[in-house]
């Protein structure tokens, strides 16, 4: 079966819909809130996140930068295999580095899925100030480097309260002691300082509509 044949069975088309930000810049919270939209629209939609990747699939992975680049190669490979079901696939990850979001596309161009990069874009200034796991401030003083110990995420509403998988206490953190590369041509660009939850999950929403993917 072709993957044209499979979304015309199941009336629509799969795609990968990549979020990436600093950490608190809203990411998981658009990526819950856009599942939860899509499917109350009867559209097919699965979110990937650290939640449900890097306590499976990536547990044995780390934050050092061959880490990270593996980290989502394997997120990429497998968003492309869910979205080659016909479902909006939704990964919301860091992914600070332009060449690992690129081979992200790139494994999903060789199959014939699109891919849909959504820059979630807060300033430093605005995440240090929502540091709702008090991560920036710990990375700041420098008792982040070092440790790697693993805690629960809350969950809540609002930017300032997000869902971001584990806060992982990390030799390095993004944004402060490594590099966060900014997306040069993302599809979708939201900026979180400037709008709020439904307001984000509708610029997406109108996008996807429009390019026929929901």
């Amino acid at each position: 079966m072709t993957q044209a044949q499979r979304d015309g069975l199941t009336g629509q088309k799969g795609c990968t819909v990549w979020f990436t930000g600093l950490s608190a810049s809203g990411k998981s919270t658009l990526a819950c809130a856009l599942e939860l939209a899509l499917l109350e629209q009867g559209k097919r939609a699965f979110r990937l996140d650290g939640d449900n990747v890097r306590f499976g699939l990536n547990k044995d992975l780390g934050f050092s930068p061959a880490d990270r680049t593996e980290n989502i190669r394997r997120v990429g490979e497998v968003a492309k295999l869910v979205a080659s079901s016909s479902t909006a696939t939704l990964t919301a990850f860091i992914s600070p580095y332009l060449a690992d979001r690129q081979l992200a596309r790139e494994i999903h161009d060789a199959a014939g899925i699109r891919f849909v990069e959504v820059f979630v874009d807060a300033s430093l200034a605005s995440v240090e100030a929502r540091d709702p796991k008090g991560l920036y401030k710990k990375a700041r003083a420098g008792v982040i480097k070092g440790q790697s110990i693993p805690t629960p995420a809350r969950q809540g509403i609002g930017w300032e309260v997000v869902v971001d998988g584990f806060d992982f206490l990390s030799p390095e953190f993004t944004g402060i002691s490594a590099p966060y590369e900014a997306p040069l041509n993302a599809e979708v660009h939201v900026k979180t300082d400037e709008c709020d939850i439904p307001q984000g999950v509708q610029v997406i929403i109108d996008y996807l509509t429009k390019e026929n993917l929901i």
